[in-house]
């Protein structure tokens, strides 16, 4: 019998971007609910150090892979290896992303815009293609089912100077998540987007500026602070598990109330 509602015994959840930040985040609470889980980034040092993490929140098997998502060859080839090594995949979080800012709009460079969208929308892509495939293949072979998940961010409905172009890879992505969902749910696969607000990552509290930056969100968001990677494990168990069952085309803001915040 399952544990609760989130369970996750037997399922096999990936998460590229996967060994720091949201990417592990969401990992960590598919771990904490059975999921056998599979980190992909590209340092395989600390690919190795988020699997012992994962191992010691429960996760029953682990596995890794250290994959650009830009390269389309890699991603294929990082799949068939999961696939090999893990059976098959129930879950996929297309997370690998980053962020540069550009001075203004008018001052960004081509080669500024074209490297983020190789990584941010073209590797979501290259992921969410390789999934759909096995889940596809899988629906037709007599096991349906399946979830994809995306990473947004609050870029999709907010403007923000000088990140036009991660808006742009963001709202694309939003927009592709509506048309799996349609497409994908003959065969039982539902595809969601979480879009997350300020989260305290390792990365940004790495930053000499941390405090000002909790002070400042703290101020603006409803809930009085931001988040932290523990926000993102509820949703991530939720979207990963059958609770979510029913659930698809849509984007669950995770930002404690800051985009509905007129201040």
């Amino acid at each position: 019998m399952p544990n609760s509602i989130f369970d996750l015994t037997g399922k096999v959840v990936l998460a590229t971007g996967a060994n720091s930040g949201i990417g592990l985040a969401f990992l960590n609470g598919c771990a904490r609910q059975g999921a056998d889980v599979v980190v992909w980034g590209r340092r395989e040092d600390k690919n190795a150090e988020a699997l012992k993490a994962l191992k010691s929140l429960g996760a029953p098997r682990v596995h890794a892979e250290a994959v650009d998502v830009a390269d389309e060859a890699a991603v294929d080839a990082a799949f068939a290896s999961t696939l090999a090594v893990m059976g098959r995949v129930d879950c996929v979080f297309a997370n690998a992303g980053y962020q540069n800012r550009a001075a203004s709009f008018p001052d960004m460079t081509s080669q500024m815009y074209h490297d983020l969208l190789n990584v941010n929308q073209h590797g979501a892509f290259y992921t969410l293609r390789a999934a759909t495939r096995h889940m596809r293949d899988r629906a037709q072979a007599g096991d349906p089912g399946g979830s994809i998940v995306v990473c947004g961010s609050l870029s999709i409905f907010q403007g923000r100077q000088g990140l036009e172009h991660y808006a742009a890879a963001k709202g694309a992505l939003s927009a592709m998540v509506k048309g799996l969902a349609v497409e994908m749910g003959q065969y039982g696969v539902r595809a969601n987007m979480i879009a997350p607000g300020m989260i305290i990552t390792g990365m940004t509290g790495d930053n000499p500026q941390t405090e000002k930056i909790i002070e400042h969100f703290s101020a603006i968001t409803p809930l009085g602070r931001p988040g932290y990677m523990s926000d993102i494990e509820g949703p991530a168990a939720y979207l990963a598990s059958d609770a979510s069952a029913f659930q698809t085309g849509d984007i669950l803001v995770i930002d404690g109330g800051r985009a509905v915040n007129s201040q």
